[in-house]
């Protein structure tokens, strides 16, 4: 990632080694890292179909998958008018024209459900994959006065299983989800799985081989029965500061973190 000048409020942050680029706030809200990066490598390396990113953000999850998958058309859903401004203008930014045509933005809340749901634009069986990357912070983890950044980072009760549920509502059977979160939210996530998504893998993330995860990347299929899979872990650092080839590979977009 390297950065470029912009408004003083804002920075404009290169990804997948410049192909494509981010407008994010620079010291408010929530900044596009590691996490997204990951969540993108989630989808197959050859998806085509119609993926939705539920809390957007300035639009990073999506410009990767649009990046990597050339048969993606990407669906931008984000609740905060703020950072939708963020993702529009990360949109506009001449330097993503090559990606622009496959994607688009819809300002909504994606708690929504039944007919509000799709008033607000998120129809029943619409996607072919859904990814995620809910606030999953407690508030004592993430206490601060930024009231954007803690929207976008403190979970609140229940989350899970609502976001859950508009993802199987809007996915096809069969559509992929894609969901990162922290190790300590794995049972909650399973919970609101179940009777929705099946075929579920694992992916844990650890910093490096001998510490333990900090994050897990979970795969499902809607509709499906299959059972749970715990996969190779991706770890962040061999030795050093410096990515490991894997996750190199994985976050400037020339794998799939689930080696498809």
């Amino acid at each position: 990632m390297s950065c470029a000048e912009a408004e003083p409020s804002s920075t404009i942050d290169a990804f997948h080694r410049g192909n494509f680029w981010l407008v994010q706030p620079r010291d408010a809200g929530h900044r596009a890292g590691m996490d997204a990066l990951m969540l993108a490598a989630a989808v197959p390396s050859d998806f085509a179909g119609e993926l939705i990113d539920f809390g957007a953000g300035a639009g990073a999850v999506g410009l990767a998958v649009a990046s990597r998958c050339e048969g993606a058309r990407i669906t931008l859903v984000e609740q905060s008018p703020t950072m939708a401004e963020f993702a529009a203008k990360s949109l506009a930014d001449p330097r993503n024209a090559h990606l622009r045509d496959r994607l688009k933005l819809l300002v909504a809340d994606v708690t929504l459900a039944g007919r509000a749901r799709a008033t607000a634009g998120l129809a029943d069986n619409s996607c072919d994959f859904v990814l995620m990357n809910p606030p999953f912070n407690a508030a004592i983890d993430r206490n601060t006065p930024d009231a954007l950044r803690q929207e976008a980072h403190v979970m609140q009760d229940g989350l899970f299983e609502a976001w859950l549920r508009s993802a199987a509502a809007i996915t096809r059977p069969r559509g992929g989800l894609g969901i990162i979160a922290r190790p300590a939210s794995l049972p909650e996530i399973l919970v609101a799985l179940e009777g929705r998504f099946g075929s579920a893998e694992i992916v844990p993330v650890h910093p490096r081989a001998d510490r333990a995860a900090i994050r897990i990347v979970v795969r499902a299929r809607c509709a499906a029965r299959g059972g749970l899979v715990l996969r190779p872990p991706l770890i962040l650092h061999d030795d050093g500061h410096a990515l490991s080839a894997r996750a190199d590979a994985v976050s400037n977009g020339r794998a799939s973190l689930f080696d498809d």
